[in-house]
């Protein structure tokens, strides 16, 4: 019996060895490699060939979006699972777009992470039942609101970073820290540049921030 070629990558050491366990543990699957970023993601797969890509989406260098769209070109061919706690539209969609086969959150059970697998293995596609209302979601709200449609408005500098930083999932008291202000300061910078752009909640954020590119150098 061939085995399902699976290549692990997560930039937290600790999650990794986590996942290979896991996927080990299967006698159909077998792990053949790991990576801490894109890059190594995109190096491994040249020498590897795996079936499946096991992909987070945070990672530095280079993050899930971009290596899986960079993946995409060069093996067309292998599989990518999507790893991650996000939920947001924006980012579950921009994923959609990049080609991915699977999408599987951290906080589901093991057995959804295996079943996953060999869907997409298999040539299927597989969703977390936790998400499935949110792509439906996509799905029927994309005519009306057309993804890649841009809002121009003149921000500043620092309204510009505080979007920057809440896109990458940081609270108004650690970006405060971070620009070594007063969490009000910041809480009216993040309300001027929302009234600016016409967009509220931190979904809308995710998905300018992906519009501008501000996700592609995590």
């Amino acid at each position: 019996m061939n085995k399902i070629n699976v290549l692990i990558t997560e930039d937290h050491k600790t999650v990794r060895q986590g996942l290979k366990m896991i996927v080990a543990a299967e006698t159909d699957m077998e792990v053949v490699g790991e990576a801490g970023n894109g890059h190594e993601a995109i190096k491994l797969t040249r020498e590897l060939q795996p079936d499946v890509i096991i992909m987070d989406i945070s990672m530095p260098e280079l993050n899930g979006i971009e290596a899986t769209e960079e993946l995409k070109k060069i093996a067309p061919s292998v599989k990518i699972l999507t790893l991650t706690r996000h939920t947001d539209k924006a980012y579950i969609h921009k994923l959609m777009q990049a080609g991915v086969s699977g999408y599987v959150l951290k906080q589901s059970e093991p057995d959804e992470l295996i079943r996953a697998i060999r869907k997409i293995a298999g040539g299927g596609n597989y969703l977390d039942p936790a998400i499935t209302e949110t792509v439906f979601d996509i799905c029927a709200t994309k005519q009306d609101k057309p993804h890649g449609e841009v809002r121009y408005a003149k921000l500043s500098d620092r309204e510009s970073e505080v979007l920057r930083l809440i896109s990458r999932g940081f609270s108004n008291k650690e970006i405060a820290v971070q620009l070594k202000t007063s969490i009000k300061t910041i809480e009216t910078q993040k309300s001027s540049a929302l009234r600016k752009l016409n967009i509220s909640g931190r979904n809308e954020i995710v998905n300018y921030a992906i519009l501008q590119g501000w996700l592609q150098d995590n």
